[in-house]
């Protein structure tokens, strides 16, 4: 593995750390009551950031090691589909047990960006909010592995 794409992806990894940490308050509250309005723009918020963070060592890693990123349309879902397959000198990013929920985070971030805070229902983010830090743990401990091996 590349020591400087290494170091990329850590600093990538300490970000999304620093945003679990910044947000515990956050993360505390909305498992014990449903949050308002500002609070729930808040979550929005730390939703995409996280996804973001994901997709920004996804970017990384396939860039590194392809020489180029998907570029149809549909290039984000591509990119996750990349992830899940060894290839260009690689081994697998992802365990195959993550792509389903992987792929919800980024569909709640395509949501997100595109449309009113006020459409923001509790109801369709409360599962994804209330499993994050356990997903995140999972997601780091495949990159990890990822950078071990690679």
């Amino acid at each position: 593995m590349d020591s400087k794409l290494k170091t990329k992806v850590l600093f990538e990894i300490s970000q999304i750390d620093k945003l679990f940490c910044d947000s515990k308050p956050l993360f505390d509250l909305c498992k014990i009551r449903e949050p308002n309005f500002i609070e729930l723009s808040a979550a929005a918020m730390v939703l995409q950031s996280f996804y973001n963070g994901i997709e920004n060592i996804l970017i990384m890693i396939i860039k590194h090691y392809e020489g180029q990123l998907p570029n149809s349309n549909k290039w984000h879902m591509e990119l996750i589909d990349k992830a899940f397959e060894s290839d260009s000198g690689r081994g697998v990013i992802f365990t195959d047990d993550i792509k389903e929920k992987l792929e919800e985070y980024m569909k709640f971030r395509h949501f997100a960006r595109h449309a009113y805070g006020f459409l923001l229902k509790w109801e369709k983010i409360e599962i994804l909010m209330n499993e994050i830090d356990s997903f995140w743990k999972t997601v780091k401990e495949n990159i990890n592995k990822f950078l071990e091996n690679n």
